[in-house]
């Protein structure tokens, strides 16, 4: 009785072994493939809008100089009188959200990128520009 139960302790560690090598083999293979598929995907830089031809209360892109505005030593753009006022005037204009972050950005400073309908997007940074560019 005793030999057969040190034979039934011996093959459940011999299992144990087995399982645990094929579950760590199993783990080695995702994370090679993990590491492959990433190296393979190539990262598109966001292309920055020159912020001179934004008019940040209508948040478009318009290709040409738009009228600068300066708030608190700080330069914003707008398209007619109408937004110049507006952008002295309301703090809500001047500023957006970050896609990506969800942070504050002030306009003036921020990485501005054309979006797909011509609309402008704040960002940041470059890097965070990038992310939501590549996501």
């Amino acid at each position: 009785m005793r030999d057969s139960f040190v034979i039934d302790i011996k093959h459940m560690a011999l299992k144990g072994l087995i399982i645990a090598g094929m579950v760590l083999a199993l783990m080695m293979a995702m994370q090679t493939n993990s590491i492959s598929a990433k190296a393979s995907v190539s990262i598109i830089p966001a292309t920055r809008v020159i912020s001179s031809e934004v008019c940040m209360v209508t948040d478009r892109v318009m290709k040409k100089p738009q009228i600068p505005v300066v708030v608190d030593g700080k330069t914003y753009y707008g398209c007619c009188e109408g937004c110049k006022a507006r952008l002295q005037k309301t703090r809500s204009i001047r500023y957006s959200t970050d896609p990506v972050t969800g942070k504050e950005v002030d306009k003036a400073k921020a990485y501005i990128v054309q979006g797909a309908q011509s609309e402008a997007l704040y960002f940041e940074s470059e890097q965070t520009a990038t992310r939501y560019k590549n996501r």
